[in-house]
């Protein structure tokens, strides 16, 4: 795959994560999830072809059916379960939002993370976007209310960073690999049931509503 077309990829990731903080609708963020994963499926897909190691073809056998297939149908049987066609609300306003993933974004094409994004200095451009994926990623978790907005947030940061490892030439285990995938499966599964008590006891997933919970 050539360069632009990497560019392309990650930039993909980076807007369905600028996407996520814009929608209202939990399917919607669920397809936006399933798109950035299978962007990483195509990232360790390149890198295979590159390799030709065997771990790295099992690893985009794992991602497409856990990220892209499993994760979204469990969460879309939450959806469908709870009738949940709507996230609630963000603790800041769309207007604020946009000016921090603005800056966020410019914080990570700035010349004080230079050092980390010229690592491999061919991939600069895109270690820039990984870098501000991780940045809007961890911002989508602390700035959405709803739970399951939360879990996709959890799981979108981990594609960031995975992009951003596999781009920067950082050394990984494909066992290492297969193991967080596995792991990544298993929380979803605890994390499916644990949102479903929360919409069984509160009625809905906004966390803000646990803070009525006394010892």
């Amino acid at each position: 795959m050539s360069i632009p077309f990497l560019q392309f990829l990650v930039g993909v990731l980076f807007l369905t994560l600028v996407f996520n903080h814009l929608t209202k609708k939990n399917f919607l963020s669920v397809v936006a999830f399933s798109v950035q994963s299978f962007v990483v499926t195509l990232v360790f897909l390149h890198s295979f072809l590159e390799t030709g190691n065997i771990y790295i073809f099992f690893m985009v056998v794992f991602t497409f059916i856990v990220k892209v297939i499993l994760a979204p149908m469990f969460f879309v049987r939450l959806i469908n379960r709870y009738h949940l066609p709507f996230s609630v609300s963000t603790y800041l306003s769309m207007p604020i939002t946009l000016i921090v993933i603005a800056v966020l974004t410019f914080m990570a094409h700035s010349q004080k993370f230079v050092p980390l994004t010229n690592i491999v200095p061919p991939h600069q451009i895109i270690l820039s976007l990984a870098l501000a994926s991780i940045f809007v990623s961890l911002f989508l978790i602390v700035n959405r209310k709803e739970a399951l907005s939360q879990i996709i947030s959890i799981l979108s940061l981990e594609n960031s960073i995975v992009v951003f490892a596999i781009f920067a030439g950082l050394e990984q285990s494909p066992s290492l690999q297969i193991g967080i995938i596995f792991n990544i499966f298993v929380w979803i599964m605890i994390a499916t049931v644990f949102v479903s008590m929360i919409y069984k006891h509160f009625g809905s997933g906004d966390v803000t509503s646990m803070n009525n919970l006394k010892d």
